[in-house]
């Protein structure tokens, strides 16, 4: 890791410090955010390493379970709590903050190094069919609830529609088993190593995940427990915050890899990791999501505000159209960028 991020670690150990002084929420929340950075790059890197000790095809499932922990956690936190517009709104945040930003900087940054860039269209149109799923599962129950308000029916699609995507990805993870979908394992697994590191062993890769995990949740509890604190005194919204600032904070390690690498001429990894994280949130930790709901006692439903649909919509479409022929440039990358900056701030101007 980086030095800053190192810096980054005593700031979260400030972070719990700060909550248990009972010092300023703004202070504790800023903190926290900062804080968390650090233990998702710990739980990226230790499950890069590990999967280079348990091989290939235990190595892609290991990351297809942690690639998004940060994002998990924080989510399950907060629905625990009860606050379903920012678990809601975080979902939508990190689809568009993969598919517009991650994306859109990477491919500028390779695109203005390196000129006209190509990947693999083939594994782009298959996270392009994801996100037109994940789409779907959004469209459907918000149509029903237009029709038929009825909130029993509507909990009980979301719970259905919700297993679904779980099959779904299931079937994705599967097919990246076979010998087919060999690149989509080669891509997901250890892409983001620094080169010329040494990798950890088993033991400390695993001793790492365990601590990093603890210490998100941790960060996480602080994190959601000044919110509405932090919300009310900036102003913002609490749907602005779960849209923007926390999927950046969940994610911005995987983020800064992400561009790091099409500047380095990889923009097939990075768009890997970008459209496989957009994936992994839309088929995976949202539905799971849906059903911790149940067990928390707050039903989360996938009935989304429409505003949201739309933005997931624009992006899912916009990705399919940049992929669709294999190459890119930098106007491309400006083009996803500008989409993402208008939905922010249509989203921070939003009162829900």
């Amino acid at each position: 890791m980086p030095i800053w991020m190192y810096v980054l670690l005593g700031v979260g150990a400030a972070a719990l410090v700060a909550r248990v002084l009972g010092l300023p929420p703004i202070l504790i929340f800023v903190l926290s955010a900062a804080g968390l950075v650090p233990m998702a790059a710990l739980i990226g890197r230790s499950t890069e390493d590990l999967a280079q000790h348990v091989g290939p095809k235990f190595g892609g499932l290991l990351n297809a379970t942690f690639g998004n922990a940060a994002e998990l956690i924080i989510g399950a936190i907060a629905l625990r709590e009860g606050l379903l517009s920012l678990v809601k709104a975080s979902i939508t945040g990190s689809i568009i903050g993969n598919t517009l930003l991650v994306l859109g900087m990477s491919i500028v940054l390779g695109g203005m190094r390196h000129g006209v860039q190509t990947f693999d269209a083939r594994e782009a149109t298959r996270n392009s069919t994801m996100m037109l799923i994940a789409l779907a599962s959004l469209v459907t129950p918000a149509a029903f609830a237009a029709v038929d308000p009825d909130r029993v029916a509507i909990e009980e699609i979301s719970v259905a529609v919700a297993l679904l995507l779980l099959l779904v990805y299931a079937a994705y993870i599967a097919f990246s088993l076979t010998p087919a979908g060999q690149t989509v394992l080669a891509e997901e697994v250890g892409p983001h190593a620094e080169e010329g590191r040494q990798s950890w062993s088993q033991r400390t890769a695993l001793l790492v995940l365990v601590g990093a995990t603890v210490a998100t949740v941790l960060l996480a509890e602080t994190l959601v427990g000044t919110v509405e604190a932090f919300t009310h005194a900036l102003g913002w919204s609490e749907f602005f915050v779960g849209l923007i600032v926390v999927p950046l904070v969940g994610n911005i390690a995987e983020h800064f890899s992400a561009v790091q690498l099409a500047g380095k001429n990889k923009l097939e990894t990075s768009l890997a990791i970008a459209a496989g994280s957009s994936t992994q949130i839309a088929l995976l930790v949202a539905p799971v999501l849906v059903l911790l709901g149940l067990a928390f006692g707050h039903w989360l439903t996938l009935v989304f505000h429409p505003l949201e649909i739309v933005a997931v919509g624009t992006a899912a479409v916009i990705f399919t159209v940049v992929s669709v022929d294999g190459e890119s440039n930098w106007l491309e990358g400006v083009q996803l960028l500008t989409l993402y900056v208008m939905l922010a701030v249509v989203f921070f101007f939003l009162r829900v």
